[in-house]
C-alpha cells in the first residue's frame, strides 16, 4: 500500500499541471513582452492594436539605448558598486558564519538574533536613518558609501545562509586538522572555507542580483549623474516634453537584464545546491 501511494504521489495530476503551465507563462509572459518591444519600432509600440510578435523587427533600439547619453559611465558604476558589494558580503559574511558557528564565545546567540532582526527590517524603513549616517560620515554620492549600502543590506543574509553550511561539517575535521599541527587559520581556510563553497555561491548571487537591480539607494545616495547605476538610468528615457521611448527603454531593459540571466546561468547548479542545502542543514 505505501509503495502505492508513494507512486501516486510521485505522478501529478493533469490538473496540477495545466495550473503550473498557466503559472509559468503568466510569470514569463512579461519577461517576453519586453523582448518582443525591444525589437519592435516605436510608431509600433505605441499603436492601440497590439501585436504579438514583432511585425517589423529592428535593432534600432538596441542602438538607441547603448547610445543613450549616461550608458557607459553608468554602466561603469554599476559594476564598480556590484563587485564591490558582492566581494566584501562575501568575505564579511564568511568569517561571520565562522565565528558564529564554530566559536563559543559570550553573546553568540544575542548576535544571532540581531542578525535575524535586522533581516527582517524592510530596507525603506532604514533608509534616511542610514542616509543621516552616511551623510555626516560624508560617504553621500561615493561608490564606497553606495558599496557599503548594499552589504549592509545583504550581510544578515549572508551570514544565515552560509552559517547553516559550517554547522552541517562534523567537527572531527577540525579535531583531526589540528592533531595533525593546523593552526586555527589553517583550519579556516584549508579545510572549512572550501567545504562551504556552494554556500559562498548561493550568497554571491543574491548579492548579485539585489546590488545590480537596486534603484532606491542609488538614486537617494548618488548625487552626481555620472555615477547612477543602471536602474537610475533607464529612467533617462522619460521626459516631459517626448514622453517615453517605450522601444528604447525595453531594449535598454533587455541589455540591463543580461548580466544577471548570465550570471545564473553559468552558475544555476551551484546555486540550486547551495540554496537546498542551506535549506535543510540548519
Amino acid at each position: 500500500m505505501s509503495v502505492v501511494r508513494r507512486r501516486r504521489l510521485g505522478r501529478p495530476s493533469s490538473v496540477a499541471t495545466v495550473i503550473a503551465i498557466v503559472f509559468c507563462a503568466v510569470w514569463a509572459f512579461p519577461t517576453y513582452w519586453m523582448v518582443k518591444t525591444a525589437f519592435t519600432p516605436r510608431p509600433d509600440a505605441l499603436s492601440s492594436t497590439p501585436t504579438f510578435l514583432p511585425l517589423n523587427p529592428t535593432l534600432e533600439n538596441f542602438e538607441t539605448a547603448i547610445f543613450q547619453a549616461g550608458f557607459f559611465d553608468n554602466l561603469r558604476s554599476s559594476l564598480i558598486v556590484t563587485v564591490g558589494a558582492v566581494v566584501f558580503a562575501v568575505l564579511l559574511g564568511l568569517f561571520a558564519a565562522a565565528a558564529l558557528s564554530r566559536f563559543r564565545f559570550g553573546g553568540r546567540r544575542t548576535i544571532l538574533v540581531i542578525v535575524l532582526l535586522i533581516q527582517m527590517i524592510p530596507g525603506a524603513a532604514t533608509l534616511i536613518p542610514q542616509y543621516l549616517v552616511f551623510n555626516e560620515a560624508g560617504l553621500l554620492g561615493t561608490y564606497a558609501g553606495l558599496i557599503l549600502a548594499y552589504v549592509s543590506m545583504t550581510l544578515p543574509f549572508s551570514i544565515w545562509m552560509m552559517r547553516s553550511f559550517f554547522l552541517a561539517l562534523p567537527a572531527e575535521l577540525e579535531e583531526a586538522a589540528q592533531l595533525d599541527g593546523a593552526s586555527t587559520w589553517q583550519v579556516l581556510t584549508r579545510i572549512l572555507f572550501p567545504l562551504v563553497l556552494p554556500g559562498v555561491i548561493a550568497t554571491s548571487v543574491f548579492t548579485f542580483i539585489n546590488a545590480w537591480n537596486d534603484y532606491l539607494i542609488a538614486y537617494t545616495f548618488m548625487k552626481d549623474q555620472s555615477m547612477y547605476t543602471l536602474p537610475v538610468w533607464l529612467a533617462s528615457f522619460t521626459s516631459p516634453l517626448t514622453g517615453t521611448d517605450v522601444s528604447g527603454q525595453m531594449a535598454a531593459s533587455v541589455l540591463f537584464s543580461l548580466p544577471v540571466v548570465v550570471f545564473f546561468v553559468l552558475l544555476q547548479r551551484k546555486l540550486v545546491t547551495g540554496m537546498s542545502a542551506g535549506a535543510v542543514k540548519g
